[in-house]
C-alpha cells in the first residue's frame, strides 16, 4: 500500500513535491484554458503543453497519452499526461477508468512516487473522485508514495496526510 500524502492546487503545491518521479495530469479535450493544476504547470512550462495541445499532437481525447520533461522547471523530472476525452462528459465509471490507466502505465513505466490531481468534471461531486481514486487508481498503482494535489472539499474524503 502506498503512503499518499496530500498538497494545496496551485505553485506552492508543485513546489512542495519534492523527491517525486512524476507528476500525472488529466486534461480533457474540453480544457481550454487548462484548469488547475495543468494550468499551473503549461504556466511553468512557459506554454509547452498549450502548444503540444495546439498542435494536435496530443488532444485530450480518452486514451491519449503524453510524456513530457519538466526542464528543470518544476521538482517533478517527469509529467505524464492522460487524455479523458470530454470533461462535461466525465461520470465516476471514466473517471475511475482513466485513474486505473494512469495507475497501470505508472507502474510499468517503474516510477515509484507519482503526485497527481484527481479530475473533477462532469457530474462528478468530491465524493465520487475519491471513490474513483480509491477503487481505480490505489489498486493499479504499484509504486510507494502518491502526492495528491487536492483542493480543500476533497482532502477530507481521502485517507491521507498532510504532506
Amino acid at each position: 500500500m502506498s503512503q499518499t500524502t496530500t498538497h494545496d492546487i496551485g505553485m506552492e503545491g508543485l513546489d512542495s513535491l519534492s523527491g517525486v518521479d512524476a507528476l500525472c495530469l488529466f486534461v480533457a479535450e474540453d480544457d481550454r484554458p487548462l484548469p488547475a493544476t495543468a494550468g499551473y504547470v503549461d504556466w511553468r512550462l512557459c506554454g509547452a503543453l498549450s502548444r503540444v495541445l495546439k498542435g494536435g499532437f496530443f488532444s485530450g481525447s480518452k486514451d491519449d497519452w503524453l510524456l513530457l520533461p519538466s526542464d528543470g522547471k518544476l521538482g517533478v523530472p517527469r509529467i505524464f499526461v492522460v487524455g479523458l476525452g470530454r470533461r462535461s462528459q466525465l461520470d465516476a465509471s471514466g473517471l475511475s477508468e482513466a485513474l486505473a490507466s494512469a495507475g497501470k502505465v505508472l507502474s510499468r513505466a517503474r516510477m515509484e512516487s507519482v503526485a497527481l490531481e484527481i479530475p473533477a468534471g462532469g457530474a462528478l461531486d468530491d465524493a465520487a473522485r475519491a471513490e474513483g481514486f480509491q477503487r481505480g487508481f490505489t489498486p493499479a498503482f504499484k509504486g510507494g508514495r502518491v502526492a495528491l494535489l487536492v483542493d480543500k472539499g476533497l482532502v477530507r474524503l481521502l485517507p491521507a496526510r498532510k504532506g
